[in-house]
């Protein structure tokens, strides 16, 4: 009996002991638990993101390291709206040849490709790639921005930071690879895209300690990219670095003396920064640039029409630098912008004819393609936008500018031999000029209207009339 007395009481402790341990296991348990990574979400995503997308263009010829003249879709575009807006801007693109048009990889109506790593969402981009194959376009992609965990943000669904200082942040070096593997696995969802512009702006390649862009950085970052779509496909075209060409007042510390006209001095670090990409570049098949005709400090020198020189300026020297490769113009800006980045304060008239008149610096210093920016609007009016919005039945009209980038475009390709014409003398201070064999642009300068003489031809124009003759 006391044995078995005592046997009881015996599994009694050892019981009391185990409820004891449990409960410390169970604490530590919830503790570990709570201590561990949550998971960073991947509803939505898909593993494929490198499976071939809808059907793409058959190729119709062995791709050039140039597309010609074109747009980048912004945040708001035509592949979204109402269906009779959307199929209007389509058959407008495809009557006029499709244009080339450029889509980034995150932002710019594009979500966050891969949230979380080998986890992918491309349902925004695809849609952008739906619409440029439906409207018969040249499609180009540029890198840029990249996943959050790829710059040390938070992986995950819903856990993308899309303020602009988070969005304009660079991978961090450990993750280049990792971003040049995101861009393989683009090109090969889309086979039909064969030409790619690497990042956006030097965005997150600042240096502050050296008060100078990270070059080395950056182009570390382009040779990964270069090299991987490279083994991708042999015939994709692949270009940089997408500086923007800053320009100064001749008097800043910065201004470099020997590249500058009426319309400033460039800024002696961003030519520093070309010149490391162009030297250390694994390989380029066309040199990519922006900018704008006015200064870092929004001075349109010495007027908003003479300043479209430094477009050339700039042009002509990029093709020096890298002994005549292909040159194109991501961005391009001669109407500077306000608080809002806005740019409503010109007529009509006025802004086109600017336009038109950067476009033949740009087409005169040697520049092969070029991008205007900003083709919608979501809603309301748009003074500088390519057409109307598509939020309604209506919508999706072209607008003036759009009229001037998709003829500029079928008169001037790749490889137009440009020629000189006659301009009578009175008129030669305020008309510009570009002709070809077959096609003459003349853009009057001035907000009246005059009588002009150009190629034999005596015609009057409106106030900042742009008139297209045929030769």
């Amino acid at each position: 009996m006391g044995r078995h007395g005592w046997d009881v009481e015996n599994r009694r402790w050892r019981l009391a002991a185990l409820l004891g341990v449990g409960a410390v296991v169970l604490v530590l348990a919830v503790t570990l638990l709570g201590s561990l990574p949550a998971d960073p979400g991947t509803a939505g995503t898909t593993r494929d993101g490198d499976k071939v997308h809808g059907t793409p263009a058959g190729p119709t010829a062995k791709p050039e390291p140039y597309v010609g003249w074109g747009f980048t879709h912004t945040q708001y575009s035509a592949d979204q709206g109402t269906t009779a807006a959307i199929r209007r801007v389509e058959q407008l693109l495809r009557k006029d040849g499709g244009l080339a048009q450029n889509q980034h990889i995150m932002g710019w109506g594009a979500d966050n490709p891969e949230p979380v790593q080998g986890h992918y969402d491309f349902a925004a981009l695809d849609r952008r790639v739906d619409f440029v194959r439906a409207s018969g376009g040249t499609p180009v992609i540029t890198l840029c921005c990249s996943p959050d965990w790829m710059k040390g943000g938070k992986a995950g669904v819903g856990n993308t930071d899309w303020s602009r200082s988070a969005l304009e942040t660079a991978p961090t070096p450990n993750h280049y690879q990792d971003f040049a593997n995101l861009a393989a696995t683009v090109a090969r969802r889309y086979p039909d895209v064969k030409h790619f512009i690497v990042w956006n702006e030097f965005k997150g390649f600042w240096n502050d300690a050296k008060a100078r862009w990270d070059y080395e950085g950056y182009t570390r970052m382009y040779n990964l990219v270069y090299e991987a779509l490279k083994k991708v496909g042999k015939d994709i075209m692949v270009g940089g670095p997408y500086l923007v060409m800053d320009s100064v007042d001749p008097r800043d510390q910065n201004a470099f003396t020997a590249l500058r006209g009426p319309w400033g001095a460039m800024d002696q670090r961003v030519l520093d920064a070309f010149a490391y990409w162009n030297t250390h570049k694994v390989g380029a098949d066309f040199a990519v640039v922006d900018g704008s005709s006015y200064t870092r400090d929004d001075e349109l020198l010495p007027d908003e029409f003479a300043a479209t020189g430094k477009l050339r300026a700039v042009s002509e020297w990029v093709r020096r630098q890298t002994h005549d490769l292909p040159l194109w113009w991501a961005e391009y800006y001669v109407e500077p912008g306000d608080g809002n980045d806005d740019r409503k304060g010109w007529s009509a008239p006025h802004r086109v004819a600017v336009q038109a008149t950067g476009m033949i610096a740009m087409a005169e210093g040697g520049a092969d393609s070029g991008f205007y920016w900003n083709p919608e609007e979501e809603k309301g009016s748009c003074p500088g936008c390519l057409w109307t919005p598509t939020d309604g039945p209506h919508g999706g009209k072209a607008l003036p500018l759009y009229d001037l980038v998709s003829r500029f475009a079928k008169a001037f390709p790749p490889g137009t031999r440009y020629e000189s014409v006659s301009v009578a003398a009175a008129d030669e201070p305020h008309v510009r000029v570009l002709a070809s064999r077959s096609t003459v642009l003349v853009v009057n300068t001035l907000d009246r209207r005059i009588s002009a003489q150009v190629d034999g031809k005596r015609f009057d124009m409106r106030a900042y009339e742009v008139k297209w003759l045929d030769r």
